[in-house]
């Protein structure tokens, strides 16, 4: 059986790799990105099932991000888990208005944050 595939998006490689421990350690397959514009050349190749995305990125910040994710035919119905240190009320209601369905602040609880991802992967479209 395939493994569900999750696409990390964190320019903290101490962070993307951290999360990647906590993901694989719960049998998912991990795809990381760095930055905004590889965030989306893997999303592309990858056709990950879910994404968990920094809010802060370099080349491109990752609402840009998650607008582009939700108008891609391939990708728009990708849950995206904002994972962000951003904890402004304004920071919230952007993620959501370009489409994110969660939002998790650092430094986050390794069990809410799988609870989370366990969640909305149960209830992607079919």
């Amino acid at each position: 059986m395939k493994k569900t595939k999750i696409l990390v998006v964190d320019d903290e490689p101490i962070i993307a790799e951290a999360v990647q421990a906590l993901l694989e350690a719960n049998d998912y397959a991990v795809v990381k990105a760095f930055d905004g514009v590889e965030a989306m050349q893997v999303a592309r190749k990858e056709l990950p099932d879910l994404i968990l995305l920094d809010l802060m990125l370099p080349r491109l910040s990752g609402i840009d991000v998650c607008r582009l994710i939700k108008r891609e035919p391939g990708l728009k119905n990708t849950p995206v888990i904002m994972l962000t240190a951003l904890s402004k009320v304004a920071d919230v209601e952007k993620a959501f208005l370009c489409g994110a369905i969660d939002y998790v602040i650092k430094p986050f609880d390794n069990i809410a944050l799988l609870d989370k991802v366990q969640k909305h992967l149960k209830n992607e479209p079919a």
